[in-house]
C-alpha cells in the first residue's frame, strides 16, 4: 500500500461583524475569522494538508482568494472539492490530525461536532480526524486573540 503524508497550515485574522466558522461548524463568539471566504481556518488548513500530500499545491492554487465564485464560500464545499481532486488522482484519506490555536473562545467543546462534519465530508470515520486545541499562552498574534492558527497533518493512501 502505497501512502503519503502532507503538512497544512493557515492562519485568519479575527474581526467583529463576523461569524465565526471552525470545522465546518458555527461557534458562538463576540468575533469571527476574516478571510475570502468564510475563513474556518481548521478546514483551510486540512485541505493544504492534503493537497500536500497528494503533490496538488495548496489550497490558494485551487481556490483562488480573489476569485468571485469563492467568495463568502462555505468552507465545507472546499473540503468537499479538496476531497474530488485528490481522489481523481488516486488517493482517499487515512487520518488527520490537525491543532488549533486560540485564546478564546474554549474550543474544547465544539470538538466532536468538528470531527463529525470533517469525517462525514471527508468519507472517513469520525475516529480517523483528530482534532486538538491549545492557547498560545498569551504570546504573539494569537495571544493577542488577533486571529487563529492550525497545524494540520494528513496521511493518505493509494485506492
Amino acid at each position: 500500500m502505497k501512502i503519503r503524508v502532507g503538512f497544512g497550515y493557515d492562519v485568519h485574522r479575527l474581526s467583529e461583524d463576523r461569524e465565526l466558522w471552525l470545522g465546518g461548524i458555527k461557534i458562538p463568539h463576540t468575533k469571527g475569522l476574516l478571510g475570502h471566504s468564510d475563513a474556518d481556518v481548521l478546514i483551510h488548513a486540512v485541505c493544504d494538508a492534503l493537497l500536500g500530500a497528494a503533490n496538488l499545491r495548496d489550497i490558494g492554487f485551487h481556490f483562488p482568494d480573489n476569485a468571485a465564485e469563492y467568495k463568502n464560500i462555505d468552507s465545507k464545499i472546499l473540503l468537499k472539492r479538496t476531497l474530488e481532486v485528490i481522489s481523481e488522482k488516486g488517493y482517499r484519506v487515512g487520518n488527520i490530525d490537525a491543532t488549533i490555536c486560540a485564546e478564546k473562545p474554549k474550543i474544547n467543546p465544539y470538538i466532536p461536532d468538528m470531527q463529525k462534519t470533517m469525517a462525514s465530508i471527508l468519507e472517513i470515520d469520525v475516529d480517523d480526524i483528530s482534532i486538538k486545541a491549545t492557547t498560545s499562552e498569551k504570546m504573539g498574534f494569537v495571544g493577542r486573540e488577533d486571529g487563529f492558527a492550525v497545524h494540520a497533518v494528513a496521511l493518505i493512501e493509494k485506492k
